[in-house]
C-alpha cells in the first residue's frame, strides 16, 4: 500500500492537474470502485456533476479532493494497487479503467481512477464538524502525520510511552502518527539503530525525537525522488515510477550487507508482513540496556 511519500506526489500531480477545474460527467466502470460511498455509482456520479474541485489535501495515507462550493470531499483510497492518473481524453482506456471523471474546460485531459485489484476505490464525504481542513469525516480520528507543521512531538512522546507496545506496532498506529508504513518504518529503524520490537516504554524522550527525525529524513528523501516504486503498480498521476527503492537500507534487502556494517541483513515475519533489519547494528537487548 501506498506510504505518505507516494499519496504526497499523488496530490502534487493533482493539484497541478485537477485542481480548480469543474467536473462535467463521471462514469463509474466497477461497482467495487465506489463500495465505501453510501448512494452507489449513480448517485456518486449525480452528486460530482457540476462541482469544482479545490486544492487537494492529505493527512497520512489519506488523500481527498474537496468540493469549492461545498463542505464535500472526494476521499481517495488507493489501496494496493489505485492509481488516479492524469490522461489526454482520446487516450486508450486502461485495462482496469474503474471511474472516468471529464471536465469542462476543454483542456483535453480527464482523471481516471484505475485499480487493478479493486481494493482502493473513491466516495465522497462531508467534513469533520470540527475540522478546520475539511477532514472528510470518516478519517476524522487519523493522527497528523510527521510532515506537518503541527505535529505535536511533546504529545507524540508521551502517547508513544502510555501505549505499551513495541517501537514498530506504534510506528503504524495511525492513530499516534499517520504515514508510515512498513517500508519507512523499517528504514527509520534501521537509521535510528532500533529493533522492530524494543518496548516504546523503554525510549527516553531524546530517543523518540531522534526516531522522528529519521521518520521525516526518509520520507523527505523519499519524495525527492517521486517515492518507492516496487512494480508498475504505483505511479504518479502522469504514470511514471518512482525510484527510492534504489536507496532503501534495510527493507527488501535480506541476505545483502548493511550499509553500515556488513553484515547480512535479516528478514522475519511480523503482523502478516516482514520485518527487515541488521542483527549487529539493532539488537534488541543490548540496545535496551542502552537506552534505559
Amino acid at each position: 500500500m501506498p506510504e505518505l511519500p507516494e499519496v504526497e506526489v499523488v496530490r502534487r500531480g493533482l493539484e497541478r492537474w485537477v485542481a480548480g477545474r469543474t467536473v462535467d460527467a463521471v462514469e463509474v466502470l466497477h461497482p467495487r470502485a465506489v463500495r465505501r460511498h453510501a448512494g452507489g455509482g449513480a448517485d456518486f456520479a449525480a452528486r460530482l456533476a457540476g462541482e469544482t474541485f479545490a486544492v487537494p489535501r492529505r493527512r497520512g495515507k489519506y488523500l481527498w479532493l474537496p468540493l469549492a462550493e461545498r463542505d464535500l470531499s472526494v476521499l481517495g483510497h488507493l489501496g494496493m494497487s489505485g492509481q488516479l492518473l492524469v490522461q489526454p481524453e482520446d487516450a486508450p482506456d486502461e485495462k482496469h479503467l474503474r471511474i472516468r471523471i471529464r471536465f469542462r474546460d476543454g483542456a483535453g485531459t480527464e482523471l481516471r481512477f484505475v485499480d487493478q485489484r479493486t481494493f482502493g476505490g473513491l466516495s465522497l464525504h462531508e467534513s469533520a464538524a470540527d475540522s478546520e481542513e475539511g477532514l472528510p469525516d470518516v478519517i476524522a480520528h487519523i493522527a497528523r502525520d510527521p510532515l506537518d507543521p503541527l505535529f505535536a512531538e511533546a504529545a507524540y512522546h508521551l502517547a508513544l510511552r502510555a501505549k505499551r507496545t513495541t517501537v514498530k506496532r506504534a510506528l503504524l498506529d495511525q492513530s499516534l502518527i499517520s504515514g508510515v508504513g512498513n517500508i519507512y518504518a523499517d528504514e527509520a529503524l534501521w537509521r535510528a539503530r532500533l529493533h522492530y520490537e524494543r518496548p516504546t516504554a523503554t525510549l527516553t524522550r531524546l530517543r523518540s525525537v531522534e526516531l522522528l527525525g529519521h521518520v521525516r529524513d526518509v520520507m523527505n528523501a523519499a519524495l525527492a525522488v517521486g517515492g518507492t516504486s516496487f512494480d508498475s503498480l504505483y505511479v504518479n498521476v502522469n504514470g511514471e515510477s518512482g525510484y527510492f527503492d534504489r536507496s532503501l537500507d534495510a527493507y527488501g534487502r535480506e541476505d545483502e550487507p548493511c550499509r553500515r556494517c556488513g553484515t547480512p541483513m535479516r528478514r522475519r515475519p511480523w503482523m502478516n508482513r516482514s520485518s527487515y533489519f541488521c542483527p549487529r547494528c539493532q539488537r534488541p537487548g543490548r540496545i535496551a540496556r542502552a537506552a534505559s
